[in-house]
């Protein structure tokens, strides 16, 4: 958790000070924001895969945030409205409502219509600040059908209404207060906002959890009003990043009780850079590290990252050598992280990011302030904490000694390979063309449907790889890489698709989606609960050993039908029961008595080569599911609880989620 001790000793534009008063003078304007309405992501990110249209919220909730940070408000309030509106209410300040010297309008006004407007950029009013004060909002505003914002502010009530960015009336008073702060409401233009055009609830929850834990002491309480029943959750964390990590690793066993907690600064021209870190090791398999700047989530890492991994390479190394723990090689940055749950918050007076979303944090001077203080302060952990230092050197060792057997197995499995003759498993029905951007690959289930594929394909583009039965669960095979190498199964899909194996790309021989020999992976299995377990354990192996075809958009889902509706000549084919009913009065006409053919398909095999063609594998005809991922940490719990060991972790997944299916087959 961020607790703001000390300050910063921030230079301010025009001999400000942090004791300035918040008003309209504090407002500096840079640009205007025509180009926003035309190309939202630039500012907001995708607006058609949802990340913009829920970027809008983090705009609007960093900057009440901003307000915390400066020690004005420790309560926020967000309520997701009955028509689709959001509303975000904190107890700070209040928008300045001055007269703004330049424009003749409202400092508020200022804000919410001139991109790059905001105290942000007074360093007087903030000493660090989240979102870009004023940039966000404004932007949010140019994108929203309308916006409203109230303001309470020295006694009095302010409010002002904008559609499409621009103001309806001045802002104008609307009553009297006891209180202060600032409520904006806003609904999304779904003109923009084309594909997810609603708030999604687990989405916001989890966003705004985080935040409270990055700022100890703010209460941050969402409510929905949607649906029949309003369901509310509200967050509110003493404990700080130490509580967060303790979460993280609440389904796994750690290695010791004590969450490490790393704190120091230094000062930098602009001011004072802080860094706060919290570290605690499990039997995890994999590393999870989340990073932070001004509690902005840098899902990207960046500099941050980059100078804790060094510093945690380097302690531990030091560490075991200097006990004489270590005989051989160093250790790996790889085997030091695995297991590892951390992290890093840096508070930073003018951060530089990749992009207006913030994804990734670029300030060069951070990798080496961050990489000195975790140096210095891990190593000090280290003599203080001995028996911990050596649970965690232990832990790295039998890790390296994995790896080392898994490299060996992954070797022996490419020398097979070669000595068998190009390569290429003799299952493999290959493609004509040598063209890795057209030619496809399809992973079917079983010899009998993977004879229907390789007739029924086309042999220049696509090619066809049956696969027996259900291959290894990888997930259960954590500590044990040098198993999973050794299935006939996996060899035969590392040795078809020739791009390597392991997602850790300094590794010799580890996966490189550049030299994939198919564009397209697809996944071909059988609609029954089989089929659908298969899917499961190939898209496991995948994401564990061959993660960036999946982050890369290569690999694909078929769609075979389930069901073929037939009336006299005429034959449909439907991919769901909706589709199956609707079809099916299309086809009586109107005559309810006319007793439709129906065949269900639970198996590929079922469908000879013609039909499996002209269903799922003519590329003008077909449907196919991308598998897309949005967030690797949350992919990578998904894969643990739904595929790992935890039998009681995995039936609590279950019950939470029982509602949600739409697809079951009993």
């Amino acid at each position: 958790m961020i607790s703001f001790e000390g300050s910063l000793r921030e230079p301010s534009i025009g001999g400000g000070n942090m004791d300035d008063e918040y008003s309209a003078e504090s407002i500096q304007v840079l640009e205007g924001l025509e180009a926003v309405r035309k190309r939202p992501g630039m500012y907001l990110g995708d607006p058609h895969d949802g990340s913009a249209l829920h970027h809008c919220i983090w705009e609007v909730v960093d900057n009440s945030v901003d307000e915390h940070l400066a020690g004005h408000t420790d309560s926020i309030e967000i309520t997701l409205n009955r028509d689709n509106s959001l509303s975000v209410r904190d107890f700070g300040r209040g928008i300045p409502v001055g007269i703004h010297e330049e424009f003749g309008i409202s400092a508020a006004e200022v804000i919410m219509t001139k991109l790059h407007a905001g105290g942000k950029f007074d360093n007087s009013s903030y000493k660090v600040s989240g979102g870009l004060h004023g940039v966000g909002v404004s932007a949010v505003n140019a994108v929203s059908e309308w916006m409203e914002m109230t303001i309470h502010r020295d006694g009095i009530v302010y409010f002002q209404r904008y559609e499409a960015g621009v103001p309806v009336e001045p802002l104008k008073e609307i009553g009297q207060c006891k209180d202060t702060g600032t409520l904006i409401s806003f609904k999304p233009d779904l003109s923009i906002f084309t594909d997810i055009v609603e708030f999604d609830f687990e989405e916001v929850d989890t966003r705004v959890g985080e935040t409270a834990f990055l700022n100890a002491g703010l209460r941050i309480a969402i409510v929905d009003l949607r649906g029949s029943e309003p369901h509310s959750s509200e967050h509110l964390y003493k404990g700080g990043l130490s509580e967060y990590v303790s979460q993280l690793n609440e389904r796994r066993e750690v290695l010791h009780q004590e969450v490490i907690k790393i704190k120091g600064e230094k000062e930098i021209e602009k001011g004072d850079v802080e860094v706060e870190l919290a570290l605690q090791w499990s039997d995890a398999f994999s590393e999870s590290i989340r990073c932070y700047t001004n509690i902005i989530r840098n899902r990207d890492g960046g500099t941050h990252m980059s100078g804790l991994r060094t510093a945690l390479t380097s302690s531990v190394n030091l560490y075991a050598k200097k006990k004489k723990l270590l005989k051989g090689d160093a250790l790996s940055g790889d085997d030091v992280r695995e297991g590892l749950a951390a992290v890093v918050s840096v508070k930073h007076p003018d951060p530089s990011f990749s992009s207006q979303t913030k994804d990734k944090l670029v300030s060069s001077e951070v990798t080496g302030i961050v990489q000195t203080i975790v140096y210095d302060k891990l190593g000090e952990f280290f003599e203080e904490n001995p028996s911990v230092a050596k649970q965690i050197v232990e832990k790295a060792l039998l890790a390296s000694k994995a790896r080392e057997a898994a490299r060996k197995a992954r070797d022996l499995t490419r020398r097979k390979g070669v000595l068998e003759g190009g390569g290429l498993p003799g299952k493999l029905a290959d493609c004509q063309s040598r063209d890795p951007s057209e030619c496809e690959v399809y992973l079917v289930e079983g010899d009998s449907a993977g004879g229907s594929a390789k007739t029924g394909r086309d042999r220049r583009i696509q090619a066809i790889l049956p696969l027996r039965g259900k291959i290894l669960n990888v997930e259960r095979q954590k500590h044990n890489a040098a198993k999973v190498f050794q299935n006939q199964e996996i060899q035969t899909i590392i040795r078809a698709l020739g791009a390597g194996v392991g997602n850790n790309e300094e590794e010799e021989g580890a996966f490189d989606p550049t030299k994939l020999r198919y564009s397209k992976i697809i996944i071909m299995c059988d609609a029954d609960i089989d089929g659908a377990h298969i899917r499961t354990l190939m898209l496991t192996f995948l994401w564990r050993f061959m993660r960036p075809a999946i982050e890369e958009g290569h690999v694909f889902i078929a769609q075979p039908p389930l069901y073929q509706l037939t009336k006299g000549r005429v034959s449909r084919y439907v991919f769901s029961d909706e589709e199956r009913d609707s079809v099916t009065l299309e086809l009586q006409g109107g005559n309810p008595d006319a007793k439709i053919g129906i065949q269900r398909y639970k198996g590929l095999g079922e469908m000879n080569p013609e039909q499996l063609w002209e269903t799922t594998m003519n590329p003008m005809t077909r449907t196919m599911l991308k598998v897309t991922v949005r967030d690797a940490e949350e992919s990578d719990e998904l894969f643990e609880i739904l595929m790992g060991e935890d039998v009681p972790d995995r039936r609590t997944f279950i019950e939470k989620h029982a509602k949600e299916v739409t697809n079951l087959d009993i």
